[in-house]
């Protein structure tokens, strides 16, 4: 039987993508800097959110496909399957990546 992981409350459970798609997508740290490139992932699963969100009008606010980023010291890393994915708050989420072509029709809004 397949295990699939699913996230408790403000969590979110995310594939980390290659290092070599992390290049191409033109996210760069400067020379110098002691810090590590923020990751990039895929969102496999979100939690429903805290109990009280739903009271104030909120959601969560990236769901499964989303393209995100998120600093290296993010979360906790764990195994399911033999596959390596990260758990960790949507709050320690850095952004959700878009598209240009996204970007200019949420301006036409």
């Amino acid at each position: 039987m397949r295990q699939q992981l699913r996230p408790l409350f403000d969590r979110v459970v995310i594939k980390e993508l290659e290092p070599d798609r992390v290049r191409r997508s033109g996210l760069v740290v400067p020379s110098g800097s002691n810090e590590p490139p923020p990751q990039h992932g895929i969102v496999l699963s979100v939690g429903p959110g805290m109990d009280w969100w739903s009271h104030m009008g909120l959601e969560m606010p990236v769901k499964p496909g989303d393209h995100v980023v998120f600093p290296f010291s993010a979360g906790a890393w764990v195994e399911v399957e033999e596959e390596k994915l990260l758990v960790c708050r949507v709050g320690e989420l850095l952004g959700v990546l878009e598209s240009a072509d996204e970007l200019s029709t949420i301006g036409e809004l």
